[in-house]
């Protein structure tokens, strides 16, 4: 059996301690062995990064931006084999895996633009032969902790950005799907990041505690559950660190009497089922506004609900794979017990599916609950599964009133003709990523990633313009330069033009 490698100061490094097991979702048997990162792992870590520090920042943003251009071409080329790696380890679908690559891609893209989005600002003549600008510098050494579910383009969101802006960077992906993640770090050493700018850790809790309290450590990203987003940010913060932590979600989408019905049902298939669910822009609550609406969505709902087409993630032609772990498949049929419990209606039971050739694998099928109301644990909590709750309302403004209500505020959708329904919508709703008639809003590369409330914690979103500003800091600087002959008197008062 494999032991996938630390990558650190451009070499690949064991590690003695504790190791996790990776498995294969379709099999459900351990396919590779992955170490947790002892404190001395991180540190040295640390210290290759601090080391090629100086020596980055001084590199030219033209020539950091040609690194990434390099590292494009070489994600394209690698396609495939990234894509099997997802698959093999996450559970997804082959299809699923490569669209995640390529909206990784585009983060790449945007970092290649890095001379134009490093530009400072100038004003001359602020005052008598007084001039100032502003110069965006790096912050040091930062770090990303990156969740199971998109290993391949969740990183892309902070590293390539961090690196073009002349940080150097440590990445802790999951330890649950790691290869995808450690080959695109090598691909970017093959196009000619220098050695410590990147390195990749795996590990747990441990792992994570020793990049907050580690003080070279000037920043964090992350991405994943509210709970373990909001202790990064209290235990970052209260040491100094800048944090962006973006957390759980409860996705809503809105069905307004005159949605096209068809065109919003085919949407909310792939928005709620795409991957299993485990998404966090996953649409899980459909909003009907209206009896009639919630009948004619239930009746085209569950017979394609109950036609999914579900099997290993490496075949082709699917719609579904299986859930990322055997105790990710437990924990959703566990939610669906308590929705059937709690009165909702179980309108299509997706438990106790096997798939042929596969029946060790993690597979749940496409579940639909019915008549859900919001003091349902399967309302109020995100389940991460291919589950999707109706909810049934009298009005827009009650509609929104629930939205608003909820405590995770990342992303939420409605479906309408009426443009005046969907200004009111984008203008009031309390939600940081909003789509009219489009079920997944998640921001293209150069607009910037991040919910409200409790899905996010910090001031700046992921990636696009926020990214920038996170991974710099601002500094200004006021320059003067008098004429030789002239000779002012010495002021007291405060400066002023």
């Amino acid at each position: 059996m494999s032991v996938i490698q630390h990558l650190i100061n451009g070499q690949l490094v064991s590690d003695s301690g504790r190791t996790a097991d990776v498995y294969n979702p379709s099999t459900g048997q351990v396919i590779h062995q992955v170490p947790l990162a002892s404190r001395e792992t991180i540190q040295s870590a640390i210290d290759s990064a601090k080391a090629a520090f100086p020596a980055w920042r001084n590199t030219p943003p033209a020539k950091r931006a040609q690194v990434m251009f390099r590292f494009k071409q070489l994600l394209e080329q690698n396609e495939a084999r990234i894509s099997q790696l997802i698959s093999e380890e996450h559970g997804k679908t082959l299809e699923d895996a490569a669209g995640e690559l390529k909206r990784g891609i585009e983060n790449v893209e945007y970092a290649c633009s890095a001379p134009e989005i490093l530009k400072g600002e100038y004003s001359r003549n602020v005052g008598p032969n007084i001039d100032a600008w502003s110069d965006f510098q790096p912050l040091g050494v930062v770090a990303g902790i990156t969740p199971f579910n998109f290993p391949a383009m969740v990183p892309l969101w902070m590293y390539p950005l961090a690196i073009v802006c002349g940080n150097c960077f440590i990445l802790k992906p999951s330890e649950r799907d790691p290869s995808s993640t450690l080959l695109i770090a090598q691909l970017l050493q093959e196009a000619g990041l220098p050695k410590g700018v990147l390195s990749v850790v795996h590990g747990d809790k441990g792992a994570v505690d020793a990049l907050i309290q580690a003080p070279e450590v000037k920043a964090l990203s992350f991405v994943g559950s509210t709970p373990i987003a909001e202790y990064i940010y209290s235990e970052a913060t209260k040491r100094g660190k800048r944090v962006q932590a973006l957390g759980g979600a409860k996705n809503h989408a809105v069905l307004m009497p005159d949605a096209d019905l068809d065109n919003a049902v085919s949407a909310l298939m792939g928005a709620a089922y795409g991957s299993c669910g485990e998404r966090c822009m996953a649409i899980s609550v459909a909003v009907c506004v209206g009896d009639q609406v919630a009948d004619a969505l239930i009746a085209k709902l569950v017979p394609q609900v109950k036609a999914l087409k579900i099997g290993a993630g490496t075949s082709c032609g699917l719609d579904m794979g299986p859930l990322v772990t055997g105790q990710a498949r437990d924990k959703v049929s566990g939610y669906i017990e308590d929705g059937v419990a709690a009165g909702a209606e179980l309108v299509v039971d997706g438990r106790g599916l096997s798939i042929a050739g596969h029946e060790e694998g993690f597979f749940l099928g496409g579940s639909l609950f019915d008549r859900v109301t919001p003091e349902m644990r399967i309302y109020k909590e995100e389940i991460f599964g291919p589950v999707l709750c109706v909810v049934r309302v009298d009005s827009l403004e009650a509609a929104m009133q629930l939205i608003n209500d909820h405590e995770y505020g990342n992303g939420t959708c409605i479906f309408t003709r009426d443009g005046e329904a969907a200004r009111l919508f984008c203008d009031e709703i309390e939600v940081g990523m909003v789509g009219v008639n489009v079920p997944l809003p998640v921001p293209v590369a150069y607009h910037s990633f991040g919910g409200w409330k409790r899905s996010l914690f910090g001031d700046l979103h992921a990636y696009g313009p926020d990214g920038v500003r996170f991974y710099t800091r601002r500094k200004a600087i006021t320059q003067r330069w008098p004429q030789r002959a002239s000779h002012e008197a010495s002021q007291f008062a405060f400066p002023s033009l």
